[in-house]
């Protein structure tokens, strides 16, 4: 098990993405572990770097994935690291 980099904070979801995600058959914690050990998923080279930027800096912190089943969610952790958000691109 991979140690978080960063704290999460207060875990939340919308239920599009949750549904998102079960459809896919895949698992929250996944995604989670992989956001939280520096693995941003499907960003561009400078949302990577500006990642790693705000993660040294204490601001926001954004990743992409796509589930097996081509839907894109989003993990959003908050600049203070209080919450951290899953939800589809779209409800942003």
């Amino acid at each position: 098990m991979e140690i978080s980099l960063f704290p999460l904070g207060r875990l939340v979801a919308t239920p599009a993405a949750l549904k998102a995600i079960e459809n896919a058959g895949e698992r929250i914690e996944t995604f989670l572990a992989r956001h939280a050990t520096k693995d941003w998923g499907d960003v561009c080279e400078a949302d990577k770097k500006e990642n790693d930027f705000s993660l040294t800096r204490g601001f926001r912190l954004l990743s992409a994935y796509t589930l097996q089943n081509g839907r894109k969610i989003w993990i959003i952790t908050e600049a203070d690291r209080s919450v951290t958000t899953l939800l589809l691109p779209e409800e942003y």
